[in-house]
């Protein structure tokens, strides 16, 4: 059994995919952001940087219960217990490495930023300064789509199988629309892809939780 703490973020709903994708036992909690859940002394035991997502796998190695925290970590940890959606070789497992590092330090914190500027939830910072900030970031949110599309439009998936690169991309992928107006039609390769795993039925389950 492993307990899951999660919200409704693209983050939270990656592990949900590769819980869902892995067929795992594993109960949901929802830590509410909004109310400072995350900030709780008895959550900093399981998360102590006090981010969503975050899981104790009461049957860690050697059977003993593990915390882990960290969305990528997390997803590594869950292909390393299963043997799924890492590779089996060591190319492939280099390929899904790096993709997901594309979206873990590219992708997301730009996406997470720029929805901040774009709704105004900078603290001191001008209209004019939140409008160039968002401008900036959603350029560089460009770039990074771009970078997917240019592997997508040439294979099936980020690592040329399926993989938990393709896991932690597809919930911020799935928001671009509609957080940004970057529709993945002007993106073949993406565009693909993600109606790809929009049917997946391991995906829709996991993009349901919480």
């Amino acid at each position: 059994m492993i307990d899951f703490y999660t919200y409704r973020t693209p983050n939270g709903r990656k592990i949900a995919i590769m819980l869902e994708e892995c067929g795992l036992e594993y109960t949901p909690h929802v830590v509410d952001l909004m109310k400072g859940e995350h900030k709780s002394p008895a959550f900093e035991k399981i998360s102590p940087d006090h981010t969503v997502p975050a899981i104790v796998d009461q049957e860690g190695p050697g059977g003993k219960p593990v915390r882990v925290f960290e969305a990528g970590a997390i997803l590594q940890y869950l292909a390393d217990k299963t043997g799924r959606f890492y590779g089996n070789n060591a190319i492939t497992r280099m390929e899904a490495t790096q993709w997901m590092m594309i979206v873990l330090t590219g992708l997301a914190p730009f996406s997470r930023e720029c929805f901040f500027f774009k709704n105004g939830l900078v603290e001191g910072v001008s209209e004019e300064a939140l409008t160039q900030g968002a401008s900036r970031m959603e350029a560089h949110i460009r770039r990074y789509v771009s970078a997917l599309d240019f592997r997508l439009r040439e294979y099936q998936f980020l690592a040329k199988t399926y993989t938990i690169a393709d896991m932690a991309a597809y919930p911020w992928v799935d928001g671009l629309q509609r957080n940004f107006d970057i529709s993945v039609d002007d993106y073949v390769g993406v565009r693909n892809w993600y109606n790809r795993m929009s049917n997946r039925a391991a995906v829709q389950r996991g993009m349901a939780i919480p």
